[in-house]
Formats: C-alpha cells, sequence, structure tokens
C-alpha cells in the first residue's frame, strides 16, 4: 500500500508534457523490446536452428571483419585529413577542410553500385588493362570489389567524415595551449601528436569511430548487393524468402547486441578518465607552413579521400545518368520521387514537432522522468533499421489485425490492414531512428536560451504553451528548419526499413535504385541513386558553411608558424 502511494503521488505530479515524453518514449523502446522477446523462443523455430547450424558463423564472421576493417580505415583517414587542415597550412587546405565532409551526402550503397560499374569486368578499368597491354580473360588477376574487402572500402570511403568532424573539432579546441606547452617541454611534432594531441581527443575519435561501426552494422543495400552475408541481409531472407518472423526476430536481436556491444566499448574506453583543457590560451593552434614536397603530400593525403569518396562515384553516376539514365524517367520517375517525399517531409514534420515538445518538457520539468525518455528516444539512431522494422512491424500487424476484427464485428466490414496497409507503420519506424537526430538538434539549441526569457514571459501573463509559441519557437526557426533537413535526408537514403515495410506497389528512390542494381540494370539506377546524392548535399553544404564559420572565428587568433621561425627536431620534423 505503501509503495502503490508512493507511485500514486509520483505520477499525480506529471504535467501533460511529462505524460507526452512518456508515451513517446514507450513507443520508441517498443521496437527493440519485441525483437527481445523473441530471443526466448528460439527453439520453437526450425528455420532458426537450420540458420544457426549454416550461415550464422558466417554472418558472425563477416559482421567481425566489416567491423575491424571499417574502424581502422575511417579512423586512420579520418585523424589524418583532421591534423593536417587542423595543424598545417598547405595548397588547398581551406577547400578540403570543408569538402572532407561531402563523402556523407553519398550513401553506401549508392557508392557499390558506381564502383561496380566502374570496375566490373566490363567496365572502363579493365577494358582499358585489355586493350593497352593486349590482355585476355584469365591473363590478369584483378581485384573483386564484390566482396567483403570490396564492402569495407565502400564504408570507409562514406563515413569517414563522422571521425574527421569529430577529430577537427577536439583538434581545435584543444590543441592550441596544450602544444604549446609540450613544444616548450622539447617535444617534436610527432612526439607532440602521439603524446599530447592524440590522447586528448581520444573521446571524439573512439565517438566517430563507434558512430561509423554503428552505421555499418545498420547497412543492407551494400552488403546484399556484394553478396556479403550479414545479419541484416539474413534478417530480410528469413522475414521473405523463408517466411519465418521470430527468426528474423532472433537475428535482430543478435545485430542489437553487436549495436550494443559498440556502444559498451566506446564507453569502456573512456574509463575514469577526464579529458579537460587546462591550457590558458584558448582558441585554434598555430598552423605550421608546409613547403615543397610535404606540402603537395599534405593536399594528396586530403584528396584522395574526396576523390575515393564523392567526387569519383559522383561522376560516374552523372556520366551514366546523362548517357543511358532510367528508361522510366518520365511518369514512373515523378512517382517515385512522390513517394519519397512524402515519406521523408512527413517524417520530418513529425519529427520536429515531437523533439520539440520533447525537449521543452526536459526543460521544464521538475522530475527526472522527462530526461530519462529523452535518453531512450536518442538511443533509437543506434538501432539499425532492420531490426526496427522487425521490431515494429510484429506487433503493429498484430494490433492491425486486432482493429480490423474489431471493426468487421462492429459494422461488418473488414477495413483490411490499416496501419500496415499504408505508409503509417513506416512513418513510426523512421520516427523511432530518426527522432533522435531533430531531438539532439533542438535540445541543444534550446539550451542555450536563457531561462529568464521564460520568466520575462510568464511575468507578461503567458503559459507555458504560449511561451513556446511566441517566445521560443521564434528563436528556434533555424534549428527546427536543420532538424528537419537532417531527418528528411536521412529518410530519403534510408533502404532495409522502408524494403521490408513499404506498402505493396509502392516504391521509393532507395527501393527503386536497390532493385534495379539487383537486376544488374545499373545504368537506370543511376537517375534514383543521383537524385538521392542531390538530396543529402544540401546539409552537407550547411554543415560546410559551420566549418567555414569556425575557421573565420579562429582566423585572427591563428598566426602562421613558417619553417624558418620554427626550430627543427632531430628527427626533422617541425617543431
Amino acid at each position: 500500500m505503501k509503495a502503490s502511494a508512493t507511485l500514486r503521488k509520483f505520477i499525480t505530479g506529471w504535467s501533460a508534457l511529462t505524460v507526452f515524453g512518456f508515451i513517446v518514449a514507450v513507443l520508441i523502446a517498443m521496437p527493440v523490446l519485441s525483437v527481445f522477446s523473441n530471443v526466448l523462443v528460439a527453439g520453437t523455430s526450425d528455420t532458426w536452428s537450420h540458420m544457426a547450424q549454416t550461415v550464422l558463423p558466417e554472418f558472425i564472421r563477416n559482421t567481425i571483419i566489416l567491423c575491424f576493417g571499417v574502424g581502422l580505415g575511417v579512423s586512420s583517414i579520418g585523424i589524418t585529413a583532421a591534423w593536417l587542415t587542423t595543424m598545417h597550412d598547405f595548397p588547398g587546405r581551406r577547400f578540403f577542410e570543408w569538402a572532407l565532409v561531402l563523402p556523407l551526402a553519398v550513401p553506401a550503397y549508392v557508392m557499390a553500385y558506381a564502383y561496380t560499374d566502374f570496375l566490373q569486368f566490363v567496365g572502363p578499368v579493365q577494358s582499358w588493362l585489355r586493350e593497352t597491354f593486349g590482355w585476355r580473360a584469365g591473363d590478369y588477376w584483378f581485384p573483386d570489389v564484390r566482396s567483403v574487402g570490396g564492402a569495407v572500402a565502400m564504408f570507409v570511403f562514406v563515413l569517414y567524415p563522422y571521425v574527421y568532424l569529430l577529430a577537427r573539432t577536439a583538434f581545435l579546441e584543444r590543441a592550441g595551449g596544450m602544444l604549446e606547452a609540450g613544444r616548450s617541454l622539447g617535444l617534436g611534432a610527432w612526439r607532440c601528436f602521439f603524446q599530447v594531441s592524440l590522447p586528448l581527443a581520444r573521446p571524439a575519435l573512439v565517438a566517430g569511430t563507434a558512430l561509423a561501426l554503428m552505421e555499418t552494422l545498420a547497412d543492407y543495400g551494400t552488403v546484399a548487393y556484394f553478396g556479403v552475408q550479414t545479419f541484416t541481409t539474413g534478417i530480410y531472407r528469413a522475414w521473405f524468402s523463408l517466411g519465418d518472423r521470430t527468426a528474423a526476430a532472433q537475428l535482430a536481436a543478435l545485430l542489437l547486441g553487436f549495436v550494443i556491444l559498440v556502444l559498451v566499448l566506446e564507453h569502456l574506453s573512456r574509463g575514469r578518465a577526464r579529458f579537460n583543457n587546462t591550457s590558458r590560451q584558448a582558441g585554434p593552434p598555430a598552423r605550421i607552413e608546409l613547403v615543397g614536397a610535404r606540402a603537395w603530400l599534405a593536399s594528396f593525403a586530403c584528396f584522395m579521400p574526396l576523390l575515393l569518396g564523392f567526387l569519383l562515384p559522383g561522376g560516374l553516376l552523372l556520366h551514366m545518368a546523362l548517357i543511358e539514365g532510367d528508361a522510366q524517367f518520365g511518369p514512373r520517375f515523378l512517382t517515385l520521387a512522390r513517394n519519397s517525399f512524402l515519406l521523408a517531409a512527413v517524417s520530418a514534420v513529425l519529427a520536429v514537432g515531437i523533439a520539440v515538445l520533447l525537449a521543452y518538457a526536459s526543460r521544464l520539468a521538475r522530475s527526472p522522468v522527462p530526461a530519462a525518455a529523452n535518453r531512450i528516444v536518442g538511443l533509437g539512431y543506434a538501432v539499425p533499421g532492420s531490426v526496427i522494422a522487425v521490431g515494429v512491424l510484429i506487433p503493429v500487424t498484430r494490433l492491425d489485425h486486432f482493429i480490423a476484427s474489431g471493426w468487421e464485428s462492429v459494422f461488418g466490414v473488414n477495413p483490411g490492414l490499416v496501419l500496415t496497409g499504408g505508409i503509417a507503420a513506416l512513418v513510426y519506424a523512421y520516427l523511432t531512428r530518426f527522432l533522435a537526430i531533430a531531438l539532439h538538434t533542438v535540445d541543444s539549441r534550446l539550451g542555450k536560451i536563457t531561462p529568464s526569457m521564460d520568466d520575462a514571459s510568464r511575468s507578461l501573463g503567458h503559459g507555458k504553451f504560449a511561451t513556446l509559441r511566441r517566445v521560443h519557437i521564434p528563436l528556434l526557426r533555424g534549428s527546427l528548419l536543420t532538424a528537419g533537413l537532417l531527418v528528411f535526408v536521412d529518410v530519403m537514403k534510408e533502404l532495409p526499413a522502408t524494403l521490408v515495410m513499404r506498402p505493396f506497389n509502392f516504391d521509393t528512390l532507395a527501393t527503386q535504385a536497390h532493385t534495379l542494381a539487383a537486376d544488374e540494370r545499373l545504368a537506370e539506377a543511376s537517375t534514383a541513386a543521383l537524385t538521392i546524392v542531390a538530396v543529402g548535399l544540401v546539409p552537407m553544404f550547411i554543415l560546410s558553411r559551420q566549418i567555414v564559420k569556425t575557421r573565420g572565428a579562429g582566423r585572427a587568433r591563428a598566426a602562421t608558424v613558417t619553417p624558418e621561425a620554427a626550430p627543427l627536431t632531430r628527427d626533422g620534423m617541425v617543431s
């Protein structure tokens, strides 16, 4: 009785916003709970037993290889590019420091289509080799891009900007005064990098790598097209080819276990270490001007990731779209574009609206419930789209059948599948995964609005909702547009959830590109793929403007150090 009274008193103090946040958190957590609820029924599925004995070891092996290769690749490229553009001056630096984020606009599966056409046996590279050297099939060896190694390369080219962005920010914020202290102790450039800058930037580097690994685990289009057996391809096969939803849910639970492992390792890597900047010198570090061969080597090191991750695949897609393109570019393409934009727009508007209410509830709340709800919502982005699709379809399908049977018993008419037969369930899946993006964007901006603005509004007689509408919304306008745009682009690119949950005869640009590429109609797939890339460029240009602004803000404080003004260490590096 005492416990129930305490619980009743606790709930009685909830506001409408707190209740709303709690309901949203439950809805976001439901797909994950639905997936895990099927783990305990493995013995009832013959499909699961068969897959565990045959393909499950391959799923695990390929997933580990992908994670190891992608983690090593994105950290190497991201750290190198961030260090060069932050700490050195060389030809093209100002261009590279913002252009290096552009590969994020290209989905990995789109890049896989472009490189397959470029590197396959009848592609331009191998055709040129045979014509130039007179080789025939079997006279030479050429690496197969449609392999585990090829998938690792696609993910590395696309995902290294995660590490680059976070590493660049860490180097800018922490490097200045700490590097001066290191140099005053006689440390050379290499020792300053390994003993000062890299350890201080470790949390950002690990976080960026973890983001890249979660995107790798969530991918379906690239590994399916390359024929690499992973958990996402197994989930799709178990659901559609074998018709066993229980086995699909169990594979989804294992995939989610890999994601949780990545998050746990990222958290444990920090331990109890603290990475505070105790230097009194604020602002960016002094850049070292590179000359001669070193300058051009730095330019080359920054140009290659941009070439392989954006310029080359983008050029290949543009060439295919202009030379051949989609034979159904007319009405069919307009229908696909309409479907994609409809899903993206509805999801973006709902995500921004819900994010505003959640962030505002956390701002006003006197209990820990809204903050806990927001943390649960924030975890949605870490869940792969295939896992969310399975987790949404199982309970929503049951609810659909319950609604249909109830409606038929009352009105004598079967309405069909109301939720899964339309886009409602698909939008729910999108919100489960991408609501975290909107919430983080809105919450970070809302936190910068001083509480005195709320006090002033209340002193004028405005309630909390009137304050939100008249004070906060106008101040948040830019952040709301950014949040909506980010969700819009992510929904446009999302493939696994759309493939699993789309209504009958309802295709999008992403599913059309995947279907045509799977049928080896790469030139026709280029039109839809290029459209997805073009839409994805919009937030990348916005992000590039932010990078340019941070560069301009620190330009007055960042002095350029020339080789003549800096002494050389024993290893020949500028100190």
